[in-house]
This record gives structure tokens, sequence and C-alpha cells, in this order.
């Protein structure tokens, strides 16, 4: 669990810089006038941006660059990488895991093998890897 929020700190970080840039893309279409936050399409925008920064490295890997950093990677709870299905799902799930207190994150803390509700509705979970190397470790099913 550790490692998990410790990834997920970092690409918030990583994020919110992604999302400065995108908005600030949006200026020339704007007239240069900031964009109102409850513009819906301005929404749907930024929740697609956030998707594409967590969906394409998933696709291409199974890590972000937090999940790098903290030696964590995305796998199908079968094994192998996920597919666009899968990151659809767990994108969705995290989305709702946050909304009662992050109550869907929590979850992992009972799970007896560390996942959170996402990981459950997305059938994905996460492994512990040697960063050096970039692959998995013995003992993957252990807690993150």
């Amino acid at each position: 669990m550790p490692r998990r929020l410790l990834a997920i700190c970092y690409d918030a970080l990583l994020l919110g810089s992604v999302l400065f840039a995108a908005t600030f893309a949006l200026l020339p279409f704007s007239g240069g006038v900031a964009i109102r936050p409850d513009n819906p399409l301005y929404a749907i925008y930024l929740t697609t941006i956030t998707y594409l920064y967590y969906a394409w490295p998933w696709l291409h890997g199974g890590q972000t660059l937090g999940m790098r950093a903290w030696g964590i990677r995305l796998v199908r709870a079968g094994g192998g990488a996920p597919r666009v299905r899968d990151t659809l799902l767990r994108f969705a799930g995290a989305l709702v895991s946050t909304l009662p207190l992050g109550l869907g994150f929590l979850y992992a803390l009972a799970d007896r093998d560390g996942r959170a509700l996402h990981d459950l509705v997305s059938g994905t979970r996460l492994i512990r890897v040697d960063p050096d190397r970039n692959d998995a470790t013995a003992g993957t099913a252990r807690r993150n």
C-alpha cells in the first residue's frame, strides 16, 4: 500500500503539469480568456487527458512514471498486459473509488492481496518489479 500511495502522489504532481499544459493549449481558442471550471466540455476534455495520461503507459509497459519510480506494474489478474477495456474499467473504478472519501482505495488494506476497488472491477492488479531491471520479481502478489 505505501508504494501505491507514493506512486499516486508522484503521478498526481506530473498529471497536474500535464493538465496545466492542456489548459494552456486551449487559450488561443478561448481568446485568451480563462475557461470556466463548470464548462462541461472542459471537464470532458480534462477527464480525457487524465485517462490518456494513465492508459497510454498502462497499455505500453504497464507503468506510469510514478509506478516506475516506485517499482510497481499493472498486469491483468491472470498475468499479461492490460487491454484497453481493462484500462477503461480501471480508470472508471478509480474515479468511483475516490468519491466516498477514497474508500475504494482503502479497501486495499482489507483485501488479502492488497487490491483496491478498481483492481477488482477491472480484473487487474499491481505487482512489484525491480526498478533497475524493470521486470517482475518473485512474490509478486505482495501488497503494494
